[in-house]
């Protein structure tokens, strides 16, 4: 599946439009290394971003999948116009990540 932030594919013509897909995914569990940081890690600032940089990464990369999967449900080839959007929840550690774009059945030029 072809995923793109431009709203046309080089090389392929959009024969269908298939609508709008999104993928949320959230996480609050930063790791360091594979293990949950402990109260003192967090006061280690290079561990801190590390944690988050990876936390992060992953959570991406969740929601590109969910993104994925709900453009195939629309038996859509390609998503574009992706958008994603990173927020934190006030007062916490939680991360959301939003992937929208619309879902397309395309066709060699």
């Amino acid at each position: 599946m072809i995923l793109t932030t431009t709203n046309s594919i080089e090389g392929h013509k959009i024969t269908e439009y298939k609508g709008i897909v999104t993928g949320i995914s959230y996480n609050s569990s930063y790791t360091y290394k594979g293990t949950k940081m402990s109260f003192k890690d967090m006061f280690s600032m290079k561990k801190y971003y590390e944690a988050y940089e990876l936390g992060l990464a992953n959570i991406k990369e969740e929601a590109f999948q969910k993104l994925r999967d709900n453009a195939k449900a629309l038996y859509a080839d390609a998503v574009v116009g992706i958008k994603v959007d990173i927020e934190t929840v006030s007062n916490s550690s939680v991360l959301v990540v939003s992937v929208t774009g619309t879902a397309v059945r395309i066709s060699p030029n």
